[in-house]
C-alpha cells in the first residue's frame, strides 16, 4: 500500500495535503488523529472523507488565510477571483460551492444573500483558528442543508498567556496579532485582535496590460469564554467579528473586458455562539443558539448592498447505553436575505437529528445518522448515513460509507433574483445528493508512516441553474442539471527521522455535467501537494510544493501550473520566535482562475511572540 500511494503521486509529479501531527519530538509515533465534527468523535482513520489540519499545521506552512491551506486538501478546489481579498469559493469534490457548509465554532457562516448561498473564504484569516476539520461527501443527516457535498469545520483557539505576531514584506503587506487569555480547568476566557494591510496586485493579470495593484485590508477580532458551575453545569460561547475593504477590478464601459477598475467592496460579518451544558438523567446535554450576520457594499458603476443573517437554535444530548454510543436532538434555522431590489426574504427550516455508533466485533465499528427537515417553503426531506470501519490486521484499515444530501434553493433562487420572464417563475425543487466512497488505510507497525487510498461517487440531481432563453429573452432558476463526480483521493504522512517528515496528497476528480457530458467548470481534472519538513532545536522549515493540471473556465481554459512556498521559524529563546517565508519559490506566472493575475516570488519576515 505504501509503495503504491507514494510511487502514484510521484508518478503525476504533483504535491499534497499537511495533515495535524505534533512536532515535539519528531521521531516519535505519529498521533491518533480525532474528528469532532461527526457531532460523535470518531477516529479519523476510521471516518471517510474525514481530513483534520491543527494549529502547528498552519503554522508550519505558513498559512495566512484558509484560502491558503484548503488547497492542500485532496478533492478540495479553491476558486479565487484576485489573490488578496478576491472572493474565494470552495468545491468539494466537483460540487457547486453553494453545496458546501462552512462552520466557525459550530456556527453556520454561509452566505444567504449570495446567490448560491456560498461562503467567502477570502477574509477568514488563520491566527485564531485552532484546527480545521473537513467532511468530504454529503452529511445532510448531520448539518442539514448546505452539506449537500461537504462540511468544513473551523474552531477557535482558547487562549492561556499572552501572544503577539508581528510580519511584513512584500507588496508593503503588513499583519500584526494580539491575543491573551487565562485557562483552568474550570474557565476560561480570552480576546484577539488581528489586522491585514497591503497594497496587493492587480486582480486582472497583469501580464495582460492591468498594472493598477488591488489592495486589501481586514481587520478580525473576538472573545470567547467557559465556565463550569458545580454540579454538570456549564456554559461557554464565542464572538468572531471581521471587517474588510478590497479593491476590485471588473468590466468598466464601453469595452466590457475585465480590466483594472476603480470598483471596492466593503463587507462585515460577525458570527457567535452561546451554549448551555447540563448533565441529567444519564444524559449530557447542550442547548445552543448561534447567529452569524454580513453585509456586502458594492462600489462600481452598478453598486450594491446585501445583508443577510441567520439564526439556529439547537438542542441535543449525548449518551450511550448497551454499548451504543448516540446523539439525537432538534434545530430551527432561521435566515434572512436581501435581494437586488432592496427587499428581504425569510427562509426557515425545524430538523430532528440522530447519530448512533456501535462496535458489534472487536474489530468492527458501525455508525448511522439520520435527519428529518421540515422547510418552511419547500416540504420535507428526510437524509441518512451509513458507514463502517474494519481492522483487518497488518495495520490495514477498510472503511466505506454512502450517504444522501440536500439543498434547499438560496434566498435568491427561492424568489428568483436577477429574473426577467414573461410567465410564472418555476417553483424550485430541493437540489439532492447520493454519495459513495470506499477507502483503504495503511500505518506501519511503529506508528511512524500512514497513508489512505480513497474512491468516491457523488450525484447531484435537480441542481438548480441559470438559464436564458434568446428566443424570449427568459432568464430564470430551473431544476435542470444533474452532475457526477467520480474521484480517487491518495494521501499520506511519514516521520523520516533525522527531525524531518513528509505529508503527501494528490486527488483525481472526474466532475461532469450528465445532462451535456461537459466537464465542470472550474474544477482541475488533477491536483495535489506535496510538503516536507524539518524541525531542529531552533530552527524549522517547511517546503511545499502545489499543483493543478488545467480546468475549463467561463471564457477559456485556466492552465495547469506548479508553485513552490518555503516557511521558516528560529526560536530565538522559548518565547520568541522569528519567521520567515517566501511564496511563490520559482517566480511562476500562473493562474487559480482564468484572467485573474496571481502575485510573483514575494518575501515576508516576521516576530512571533508566546507567554
Amino acid at each position: 500500500m505504501r509503495s503504491l500511494l507514494f510511487a502514484t503521486a510521484a508518478a503525476v509529479c504533483l504535491p499534497l495535503s499537511a495533515h495535524a501531527q505534533s512536532m515535539d519530538d519528531p521521531d516519535e509515533a505519529l498521533p491518533e488523529v480525532v474528528v469532532t465534527a461527526t457531532r460523535l468523535p470518531a477516529i479519523i482513520a476510521d471516518t471517510p472523507g474525514a481530513r483534520v489540519i491543527d494549529r502547528e499545521t498552519i503554522d508550519r506552512r505558513g498559512a495566512v488565510f484558509a484560502a491558503d491551506i484548503l488547497t492542500d486538501v485532496p478533492g478540495l478546489s479553491v476558486v479565487r477571483s484576485g489573490a488578496f481579498g478576491g472572493v474565494a469559493q470552495v468545491r468539494m469534490r466537483g460540487a457547486a460551492p453553494g453545496k458546501t457548509l462552512v462552520l466557525i465554532d459550530g456556527v453556520p457562516v454561509n452566505d444567504p444573500a449570495e446567490v448560491n448561498g456560498a461562503f467567502d473564504f477570502s477574509g477568514l484569516e488563520l491566527s485564531d483558528i485552532e484546527r480545521i476539520e473537513v467532511l468530504s461527501g454529503p452529511q445532510s443527516s448531520l448539518w442539514g442543508s448546505d452539506a449537500i457535498g461537504g462540511v468544513i469545520a473551523f474552531t477557535t483557539r482558547e487562549l492561556d498567556g499572552l501572544a503577539a505576531e508581528a510580519e511584513a514584506g512584500s507588496f508593503d503587506t503588513v499583519r500584526g496579532r494580539l491575543a491573551a487569555g487565562v485557562s483552568t480547568d474550570r474557565y476560561g476566557f480570552g480576546a484577539w485582535v488581528s489586522r491585514f494591510d497591503t497594497d496587493g496586485v492587480s486582480a486582472a493579470d497583469a501580464a495582460d496590460g492591468n498594472p493598477e495593484a488591488d489592495g486589501f485590508t481586514s481587520t478580525t477580532a473576538g472573545v470567547r469564554g467557559r465556565y463550569a458551575f458545580a454540579g454538570g453545569v456549564s456554559v461557554d460561547g464565542s464572538v468572531r467579528w471581521t471587517d474588510s475593504d478590497v479593491d476590485l477590478d471588473g468590466y468598466a464601459a464601453p469595452a466590457f473586458v475585465f480590466a483594472d477598475t476603480a470598483d471596492s467592496q466593503a463587507s462585515e460579518q460577525w458570527s457567535g455562539f452561546g451554549r448551555l451544558r447540563l448533565d441529567a438523567f444519564g444524559l449530557a446535554h447542550q442547548v445552543s443558539v448561534s447567529a452569524s450576520d454580513i453585509r456586502r457594499d458594492t462600489i462600481s458603476a452598478f453598486p450594491s448592498s446585501f445583508e443577510a443573517d441567520r439564526q439556529v437554535y439547537r438542542w441535543q444530548a449525548e449518551g450511550e447505553a448497551a454499548g451504543v454510543a448516540f446523539v439525537f436532538g432538534a434545530e430551527r434555522e432561521e435566515t434572512t436575505g436581501s435581494l437586488s431590489t432592496g427587499l428581504t426574504e425569510d427562509l426557515g427550516t425545524t430538523s430532528a437529528f440522530a447519530t448512533a455508533r456501535v462496535d458489534p466485533a472487536d474489530r468492527l465499528t458501525l455508525t448511522g445518522a439520520l435527519r428529518f427537515d421540515d422547510t418552511d417553503d419547500f416540504g420535507s426531506k428526510a437524509t441518512g448515513r451509513a458507514s463502517a470501519a474494519f481492522d483487518a490486521g497488518a495495520g490495514i484499515t477498510l472503511s466505506a460509507a454512502y450517504g444522501t444530501g440536500f439543498k434547499a434553493p438560496s434566498i435568491s433562487q427561492a424568489v428568483c433574483d436577477f429574473c426577467f420572464s414573461s410567465q410564472p417563475f418555476p417553483t424550485l425543487r430541493p437540489e439532492t445528493a447520493t454519495g459513495y466512497e470506499a477507502a483503504v488505510g495503511w500505518a506501519s507497525t511503529d506508528g511512524r508512516i500512514e497513508g489512505r487510498a480513497t474512491v468516491y461517487r457523488l450525484e447531484v440531481e435537480d441542481q438548480i441553474t441559470y438559464v436564458f432563453d434568446p428566443a424570449t429573452f427568459d432568464s430564470v432558476y430551473v431544476n435542470v442539471a444533474e452532475t457526477a463526480t467520480d474521484g480517487v483521493e491518495l494521501e499520506g504522512r511519514a516521520r523520516l527521522g533525522g527531525g524531518f517528515d513528509l505529508s503527501l496528497a494528490w486527488a483525481w476528480t472526474d466532475a461532469r455535467d450528465e445532462t451535456t457530458g461537459a466537464r465542470l467548470l472550474r474544477v482541475p481534472e488533477q491536483a495535489g501537494s506535496a510538503t516536507l519538513g524539518w524541525s531542529g532545536e531552533l530552527l524549522s522549515a517547511a517546503l511545499t510544493v502545489r499543483g493543478e493540471s488545467d480546468q475549463d473556465d467561463a471564457g477559456g481554459v485556466r492552465e495547469a501550473f506548479v508553485t513552490a512556498n518555503l516557511n521558516g521559524a528560529f526560536a530565538l529563546t522559548d518565547s520568541v520566535s522569528l519567521t520567515a517565508r517566501i511564496e511563490n519559490l520559482a517566480d511562476q506566472r500562473y493562474q487559480q482562475v482564468f484572467g485573474y493575475g496571481e502575485p510573483g516570488r514575494s518575501g515576508y519576515v516576521g516576530v512571533r511572540l508566546r507567554y
